[in-house]
């Protein structure tokens, strides 16, 4: 059994009438060698992970090394939301709050990269809490969203360096947002169209981190997009299509990752990295580093 796209995965999943994340468990366990129960569990395990570095980083409100981020996640978790539901401002503040223990080095989460590892957790788990999933569902949503970032790594990328930010926030957002319609027992078709809404309005999105670190302006952009995902989840799950194909628009997002200069992909040497403000933190942080 295989798969090489969005179209192929959802109609094996419909033919056996279970979540994409059954057969995305199946391939794992056919290409590995391993048993379904070994990769299964290997990827229910990986919920906790998800969970800790969600509450640690909302308990340490201190600063990364760079100073740079720190106590946002915590400020968000406990503020005032004049605008957001509950639901958003769970997922934002863990979007934060994850980004955040990334960058100050406890157990790091690529999901699927560093840059983007705080939008999936933070949908999940937010979902999660609002509908009780159980960790069946949550380890099927999961798989969901790698089968996924599989077939956007395979057609397109998911790294920074290659496509821009667009790659990595976009490919998260895209990931989250059909495994949130995954964890509300959506349809594979709404799944894609959640999946499509999400990525095609983040394309062209750069990547310009300031003094090369994946924290600003990387780590509240992560928040952004656990909302835009569940915004693209509540459209599909209400009958709002893509008129765009989920495939065409990975292939779009690959093709403009591909004409992007790049200055603008993870070299630091454009966008915000470039800024007056964006080159005098570069600057301190080499002084820094060679006094180390």
């Amino acid at each position: 059994m295989e798969y090489h796209s969005m179209k192929e995965l959802f109609a094996v999943a419909d033919v056996e009438k279970c979540s994409p994340g059954i057969i995305a468990c199946r391939v794992e366990a056919e290409e590995s060698g391993k048993s379904y129960e070994q990769v299964w569990d290997r990827m229910k395990y990986t919920i906790p992970v998800f969970r800790e570095a969600i509450r640690k980083g909302l308990a340490d409100t201190s600063k990364s090394a760079s100073g740079l981020v720190g106590g946002d996640g915590s400020r968000l978790f406990n503020g005032n939301m004049r605008f957001m539901s509950p639901i958003c401002q769970k997922a934002a503040s863990y979007a934060i709050a994850t980004a955040e223990a990334n960058a100050k080095m406890y157990r790091i989460v690529a999901c699927p990269t560093a840059g983007s590892c705080g939008i999936l957790p933070a949908v999940l788990s937010a979902v999660g809490e609002e509908v009780n999933a159980s960790m069946y569902d949550f380890t099927c949503a999961l798989f969901t969203a790698g089968a996924i970032g599989r077939g956007i790594a395979e057609k397109a990328s998911i790294a920074g360096a290659v496509g821009g930010c667009q790659a990595e926030c976009g490919a998260a957002c895209g990931m989250a947002a059909a495994a949130a319609v995954d964890l509300l027992k959506g349809s594979t078709e709404q799944m894609g169209n959640a999946f499509a809404l999400a990525l095609k309005n983040i394309l062209g999105l750069v990547c310009d981190p300031v003094g090369g670190l994946v924290e600003v302006p990387c780590v509240k952009r992560n928040a952004f997009h656990a909302v835009h995902a569940l915004l693209a989840a509540d459209m599909a799950m209400n009958g709002i299509k893509s008129v765009i194909p989920p495939d065409e628009v990975i292939e779009a997002m690959g093709d403009v990752g591909r004409r992007l200069p790049v200055e603008l992909k993870e070299t630091s040497r454009a966008g915000l990295a470039m800024t007056k403000t964006g080159r005098k933190i570069n600057d301190e942080l080499m002084r820094r580093a060679k006094e180390i």
